[in-house]
């Protein structure tokens, strides 16, 4: 490797930020060049890159042939995993799964408790100026309480294992459902004091094509799944009638996870009790979505991955990878485009 390590950055950095990155290694040369698309960094810049940092500019594949690694500012990429760039065996890709975790988990606990209080029934009340009477308490408000609830977790990467760390506080069961049953443990990148690392919070793991056995004795489902073309619509008609008519479905996994027409229909059939959804096939929600005029859906804006510390918790992991990569370590969150994470 030669001594001199070309960085280019297509987003905004404050000068706190550009410092923090120069100051892991006089190695680096750091570039910032704010980017919307590819077209707005010259091809010679192109050329001389090595590392790249981005949301989602990604040059054609023969403008950079000096690049190595591309860290991505965000932990899913389905929507660029057949870049022919992340398909070529020379470029090592890295996601930041694990760095946004701790928002989204409490995004989970938020909609786990508003289902199980009954707090949309609440603000209908509200909005009413409605006092209920004493025998509508105990019909409308009676609780489901985590701590007799099961929660099925699907998907137990980074984001599932924080939900079932704060979970276990609240005594709940939690059923977890993973690709590779054989290794329960995480052996990436997670903040200290945070997760499941050793796969000590769930009573028992199931591999994903157990899903119907695991559904039918969920309270709550939680997906946390990438979408990949195994994923896609894993929550279809057959998989929604395996639950129970009182089971809650968030997701804060990706939108293509779940089969919305059949979703809907459950739901108008009370099928299942309601869903928390903060990711849809189609972003922005179309207005003509019958999911908006529900009252056994919460609807929010792709937001529970959005916090005050995003920015300083993702650089700090790109540098955590930056020393990585100079001691030519093995990098964390290495995607594997076959598998689309």
């Amino acid at each position: 490797m030669k001594n001199e390590i070309q960085v280019l950055v297509t987003m905004e950095l404050s000068d706190e930020a550009r410092a923090r990155i120069q100051e892991t290694s006089p190695r680096i040369k750091l570039t910032v060049i704010p980017a919307k698309k590819p077209e707005d960094i010259s091809d010679s810049r192109w050329k001389d890159v090595e590392v790249l940092y981005t949301w989602n500019v990604l040059p054609e594949a023969q403008k950079a042939p000096n690049l190595q690694w591309v860290q991505f500012k965000s932990a899913g990429i389905d929507s660029y995993a057949d870049h022919p760039l992340l398909r070529s065996s020379e470029v090592m890709v890295t996601n930041t799964s694990g760095v946004i975790t701790s928002q989204i988990a409490e995004y989970v606990l938020m909609a786990l408790l508003a289902f199980g209080q009954k707090l949309p029934k609440l603000l209908r009340y509200q909005q009413k100026k409605k006092w209920p009477k004493e025998s509508e308490k105990w019909q409308d408000f009676m609780p489901i309480e985590l701590r007799h609830s099961t929660v099925g977790i699907i998907g137990y990467g980074s984001i599932g294992r924080q939900v079932a760390r704060l979970l276990n506080q609240f005594g709940a069961t939690i059923l977890a459902a993973k690709k590779n049953v054989m290794h329960p443990e995480d052996s990436g990148y997670m903040l200290e004091g945070m997760g499941d690392p050793h796969g000590d919070f769930f009573s028992r793991l199931y591999p994903i094509e157990a899903l119907h056995s695991l559904l039918a004795e969920c309270d709550f489902v939680v997906l946390t799944l990438p979408l990949t073309e195994s994923t896609r619509h894993i929550l279809d008609e057959s998989v929604l009638k395996a639950m129970k008519s009182t089971a809650y479905v968030i997701n804060v996994g990706r939108g293509g996870l779940i089969d919305e027409q059949a979703l809907v229909a459950a739901l108008k059939a009370r099928q299942i009790a309601g869903a928390a959804l903060d990711v849809f096939e189609e972003e922005p929600l179309p207005e003509d979505s019958p999911l908006w005029g529900m009252d056994n859906v919460i609807i929010s804006p792709h937001v529970s991955g959005i916090s005050h510390h995003l920015n300083d918790e993702t650089l700090t992991f790109f540098i955590e990878n930056i020393n990585r990569f100079l001691s030519e370590l093995p990098l964390y969150n290495r995607v594997d485009p076959n598998e689309g994470y």
